[in-house]
């Protein structure tokens, strides 16, 4: 009796099908032929729970009578009847929950890096891991090291949009935030983004670099705060709306528009009265386009991107204009060997992550906009598969009229680096960098910085 019963029961085991694709239905007159046949397939699936439920009934109680006889004989070989009903009852509850899933599952991917930094700075370091300029004062040597710029970071696939589309998302997250003490780090978001995607047109929400300076060099020493910070590379992450149209003229040429509204981080000159900085307002919204022009593929190509970005600062009852333009770059003329960069000139660019001085405020509060020409570029060179070496800098020059002594002229980092993959997701890197300082009525200093990284990706 107990092995007829296991006869059906293995049937509706071979009839157990896969959970449904994640799509909404609709049981009303325009319901399209494959709701149908979704509402069909959920028909079938509710039978078939019932059967598994009757069948689980049955064993359970042939279970009960075989117990007594159970005692009296050796145990069979394979599983035996509890060890089925579980298996049962356990396929039973993940066809029930399919069905509650069809319309919402989202499949999430976990990535991000596992990120060791050892480093060491100059007397003109200040207390920072990673200082944006020399100091101006000399003060101690620091050393240490850190898991603060370890990256963890989740990644959504989402249903299908109408349209042919598809809607995926991401979202990262480092230590960064707090105090550099070994209990005194805190999460901090660093990109987020929403993307609908269709074959042709991106819609992107969330957080992320200003779209005209997608590009940085490549480093493990600084990903806590980007690279190039105060030398040429705009970075500040922060929340965006835009959308990209793509255009190809053939199958390895074509065109990338983007263009969006970027939300400014507004910061004060650190020398700017008090009074004066609490009237400025911390956010505001930004218009930016870029036009990418692509040919070639990943072993050789050529990109080059020219964009604007346009805003105004708001403090002491008045405005300061904030007009860009930028220029990006990427040319690979063998799989070898890589020159990648950037370029912006205009005025009051520390909303988008420069130096802290877009503006300059003045006797009566009068206030003006700071000029000033970044740029930034890398050489990069793939000796083999695992090895591959970076030679990178990069300067943000503002023009003299515009500051007050004791402001930056000059700013210059230059560094080289090297990585090494020690196994397919396992990296080593050294590099060395210094940063050079100009002043106005301080002069020139000079702050050295070392840093040995053991990443761990996945």
């Amino acid at each position: 009796m107990l092995m007829r019963s296991l006869v059906p029961l293995a049937l509706v085991g071979l009839l157990f099908v896969p959970e449904l694709p994640a799509q909404k239905v609709s049981n009303g007159p325009e319901a399209s032929p494959s709701v149908t046949a979704i509402l069909e397939r959920l028909d079938r699936l509710e039978k078939q729970n019932l059967e598994l439920q009757s069948e689980i009934q049955k064993l359970r109680r042939e279970l009960a009578e075989a117990k007594p006889a159970a005692a009296e004989v050796a145990p069979e070989t394979g599983p035996s009847v509890a060890e089925r009903l579980d298996v049962q009852e356990t396929r039973t509850a993940d066809l029930a929950q399919s069905k509650l899933d069809t319309s919402q599952r989202m499949p999430v991917e976990l990535t991000g890096m596992l990120l060791f930094n050892a480093f060491s700075n100059g007397k003109f370091g200040g207390t920072l891991q990673n200082p944006v300029t020399a100091a101006l004062n000399r003060g101690q040597a620091n050393a240490g090291g850190t898991f603060r710029q370890t990256v963890i970071g989740l990644r959504f696939h989402g249903p299908k949009l109408p349209g042919g589309g598809k809607a995926e998302g991401s979202f990262y997250m480092d230590f960064w935030g707090g105090v550099a003490t070994p209990n005194g780090n805190l999460f901090r978001i660093r990109l987020a983004t929403v993307d609908l995607i269709w074959k042709n047109t991106t819609i992107t929400a969330g957080q992320d670099k200003p779209i005209v300076a997608p590009r940085e060099p490549s480093t493990l020493a600084q990903v806590g705060l980007a690279p190039l910070t105060g030398a040429g590379n705009l970075w500040d992450w922060q929340p965006q709306v835009r959308i990209q149209q793509r255009f190809r003229f053939t199958e390895s040429t074509g065109l990338k528009a983007e263009a969006g509204v970027f939300q400014t981080l507004e910061v004060a000159p650190t020398n700017a009265p008090a009074a004066a900085v609490a009237t400025l307002e911390r956010a505001r919204p930004g218009w930016e386009g870029r036009l990418n022009f692509y040919t070639g593929n990943d072993d050789r190509g050529f990109q080059l991107a020219p964009g604007f970005h346009f805003a105004t600062s708001h403090i002491v009852g008045g405005t300061v204009p904030s007009k860009l333009f930028t220029l990006d770059w990427s040319a690979k003329p063998i799989k070898e060997f890589e020159f990648t960069g950037a370029f912006f000139k205009g005025q009051n660019a520390a909303g988008l992550g420069s130096l802290r001085q877009g503006f300059t405020i003045l006797a009566g509060n009068r206030v003006i906009p700071v000029h000033t020409t970044g740029m930034w570029g890398q050489f990069t060179y793939f000796a083999t598969p695992k090895l591959s070496f970076h030679v990178y800098g990069g300067q943000e020059l503002n023009r003299a009229a515009d500051l007050l002594s004791g402001n930056v002229r000059q700013n210059v980092i230059y560094a080289g680096n090297l990585i090494y993959k020690l196994a397919p997701n396992i990296l080593a890197a050294v590099e060395a960098s210094q940063n050079r300082t100009l002043y106005i009525n301080n002069g020139l200093r000079l702050n050295n910085h070392y840093d040995l990284a053991l990443a761990y990706l996945f």
